[in-house]
C-alpha cells in the first residue's frame, strides 16, 4: 500500500500549541490583507463610486465565471515600502468563459492607478506567469501612467511592460485590453499593444498627451474627446475595436472575445480527483513555531495529495529529503520535501536523480521547503558537499518541467536555491505564515558577524567590548528576523503570495491547471555534473 498513514496526535500539547501559533500568524496576515482590500482608502473609493465606477475587484468579479475562484497573486507587493500595499494593481488567475486567464486590473483609487516601481515589478511578474504558462492576458486599464515622482525607477525598466505584450502576441497568446477610464502617456501603449481593445463611450480616454501637454508642446487647442475619446478611437483612429455603452457592457464584450478565442490547453489532462484521507485543518498544527524543531513532511503530503497516495522514491537513502510521486487534483507531480532541515551529499544526489527522472516522464515538480541549507564542516567538505550541492542546483537550474515551490518552514542558504527558490524561476512560489528565508538563521548570522568582528579587533591588537558586541548581535538578529518573515519577503515580490496552509491543496490545483494550458516537457540536457 502506498497510502500514507498519519502519526499526528491532534490532541497533544505540542500540536495544540502549533495551531495557536499558526492562527496568531494568520490573524496578523489578515490585518495586512485588509489594507490591500481598501485600496486608496475609504475617501477615494467613495469618490470613485460617485463617478459611477466599479472598483478593480468588482470589475474582476464581473469578468470571471460565476462562482469560480480567483487566485490573487502578489497581493502584499510594496508592503514595508512608502507605497500603498498592493502596489495600485490587482493581478491574478481567473476563469473567463471556461478559459484560465491572467488578469491585470489597475486600482484607480490609489493615485489614479499610476505605476510606481512596485507596480511595475508586479506587472512584469504577471507577464512572466502568462508567458510561461500560455495564459491569455486581460488588462483592465485605468491608469494615469507612471508615478512621476518615481519616474527614474519606472521609466527605463517600464518599457518591458510593452515589450512583454508584443512578445505574448508573437507567441500566439491573446492580449485583451478593457479600458475603463484614463489610459494616458505610457499607459496608452497598453491598449496600443494589445490584440483586442474595448473602450467605453464617454469614459475611456487614451492619449499620449492630454490637452494641457498638447497646448504646451504644439500650441494646439483640443479637448479630451478629440484627442483620445472612445468614439474617436472607434470611428477615426481605429485603436478601439469595440465601443461599449458602460463598464458592464465592456466586461460582457471582453467575455465574448475570450469565448471566441477557440483556446485549447496543450498540457496533460487530469485524472479523476480523490480527496486526501486526512483533514486539511490539521495543516495548522504540523509546523512548530520554533523552526529548529523538525517535522515530518509526510504529514503535509498526506493532506495535499490525491487519496493521500504517495509512491516514495529512495525512502532508505538520503532520508533528510523525501522524494516521490503523487497526483494533486488529478495532475501528476514529483515531490521533493525537506525532512530534517539539513541537506547532505546523499540528499543532493538523490534529488538530482529524481529531477532527471521527472524530466524524462514530463512530470511537474513540487518543492516543499524546510531546509537550513547544505551541511558544513570538515567531514562534509572533504566528502564533496560542494560538488554534490552544485549537482542538485545544476539539475534544478536546467530542469524544464514546471516547478512549484511552497515555503513551509525554514528556507536558508544554498538550500533555498537547491529547492528551487525565486531565483530559479519556479512557475509559482508561495509561503506559509510560518516560513522564514534568508542567507541563514538570524542567530547564526549575527554570530558569524560577531566572530568576524572579534577576529578583526584582536588582529589589530584591540580588546573586544563584550557589551557592545552583545548589543550588535541583538540588533543584527532583530533586523534579520524582520527581513526573514513572509510578509516582508512577499512585499519584495520574492513569492507569489502568503497563503493559509489549509488552502495549499486548492492553490496547487489552480496552479497545476493553469500550468497545463501550456505543454509540459522535460529535458535530458543538463550541465556537466561534477562527480
Amino acid at each position: 500500500m502506498t497510502v500514507l498513514r498519519s502519526k499526528i496526535d491532534t490532541t497533544s500539547d505540542e500540536f495544540v500549541a502549533n495551531v495557536e501559533a499558526m492562527n496568531a500568524k494568520l490573524a496578523e496576515l489578515d490585518v495586512e490583507f485588509r489594507k490591500v482590500l481598501v485600496g486608496g482608502g475609504e475617501k477615494y473609493v467613495e469618490r470613485h463610486r460617485k463617478r459611477g465606477k466599479l472598483t478593480a475587484r468588482e470589475r474582476i468579479e464581473l469578468l470571471i465565471d460565476e462562482d469560480s475562484p480567483f487566485l490573487e497573486l502578489c497581493a502584499l507587493a510594496a508592503h514595508g515600502s512608502q507605497f500603498t500595499v498592493g502596489a495600485s494593481v490587482v493581478v491574478g488567475i481567473g476563469v473567463v468563459e471556461g478559459v484560465e486567464c491572467l488578469v491585470v486590473a489597475n486600482d484607480p483609487t490609489v493615485k489614479g492607478g499610476t505605476s510606481n516601481p512596485w507596480t511595475l515589478r508586479k506587472v512584469l511578474r504577471a507577464n512572466d506567469i502568462a508567458m510561461q504558462n500560455r495564459l491569455p492576458v486581460i488588462s483592465m486599464v485605468e491608469s494615469g501612467g507612471a508615478d512621476l515622482p518615481t519616474q527614474k525607477e519606472v521609466f527605463v525598466p517600464g518599457g518591458r511592460m510593452f515589450r512583454d505584450l508584443t512578445r505574448l502576441s508573437a507567441a500566439g497568446i491573446p492580449t485583451i485590453a478593457l479600458v475603463f477610464g484614463n489610459s494616458t502617456a505610457g499607459g496608452a501603449y497598453i491598449p496600443g499593444m494589445s490584440d483586442h481593445v474595448v473602450m467605453i463611450d464617454d469614459r475611456s480616454k487614451v492619449f499620449l498627451g492630454g490637452p494641457p501637454l498638447v497646448k504646451m508642446a504644439t500650441g494646439e487647442e483640443s479637448d479630451d474627446e478629440e484627442l483620445g475619446g472612445a468614439k474617436m478611437h472607434a470611428r477615426v483612429s481605429g485603436l478601439g475595436d469595440y465601443l461599449a455603452a458602460d463598464e458592464q457592457d465592456a466586461v460582457r464584450i471582453g467575455r465574448r472575445i475570450v469565448a471566441r478565442l477557440n483556446w485549447r490547453k496543450q498540457g496533460p489532462t487530469p485524472s479523476a480527483v480523490v480527496e486526501p484521507q486526512y483533514d486539511a485543518e490539521d495543516l495548522l498544527g504540523i509546523v512548530p513555531s520554533d523552526l529548529k524543531i523538525p517535522f515530518d513532511p509526510h504529514e503535509v503530503i498526506a493532506r495535499i495529495v490525491d487519496g493521500s497516495d504517495f509512491d516514495e522514491f529512495k525512502p532508505e537513502y538520503g532520508t533528510s529529503l523525501v522524494t516521490g510521486w503523487a497526483t494533486v487534483h488529478g495532475y501528476p507531480v514529483g515531490i521533493l520535501a525537506n525532512a530534517q532541515g539539513v541537506l547532505f551529499s546523499q540528499e543532493a544526489q538523490k534529488a538530482t536523480q529524481f529531477i532527471q527522472l521527472a524530466n524524462r516522464s514530463d512530470t511537474p515538480l513540487l518543492f516543499l521547503h524546510n531546509t537550513t541549507g547544505y551541511m558544513v564542516g570538515k567531514e562534509y567538505e572533504q566528502g564533496g558537499i560542494i560538488k554534490h550541492g552544485a549537482m542538485m542546483i545544476n539539475a534544478v537550474s536546467n530542469s524544464t518541467v514546471p516547478h512549484i515551490s511552497i515555503l513551509m518552514g525554514a528556507s536558508y542558504g544554498a538550500g533555498h536555491y537547491g529547492m528551487c527558490g525565486r531565483a530559479y524561476d519556479p512557475r509559482f512560489l508561495f509561503a506559509w505564515p510560518s516560513a522564514k528565508s534568508a542567507v541563514m538563521g538570524a542567530a547564526q548570522l549575527a554570530g558569524v558577524i560577531s566572530i568576524v568582528s572579534r577576529a578583526a579587533t584582536e588582529a589589530r591588537g584591540g580588546v573586544v567590548d563584550e557589551e557592545a558586541d552583545a548589543g550588535m548581535r541583538a540588533m543584527i538578529e532583530a533586523q534579520i528576523e524582520i527581513e526573514s518573515v513572509p510578509t516582508f519577503l512577499s512585499g519584495m515580490l520574492y513569492d507569489d503570495g502568503v497563503i493559509d496552509p489549509r488552502d495549499t491543496r486548492t492553490i496547487l490545483g489552480q496552479t497545476l491547471s493553469a500550468i497545463a494550458t501550456a505543454p509540459v516537457e522535460g529535458t535530458s540536457n543538463f550541465g556537466v555534473f561534477r562527480m
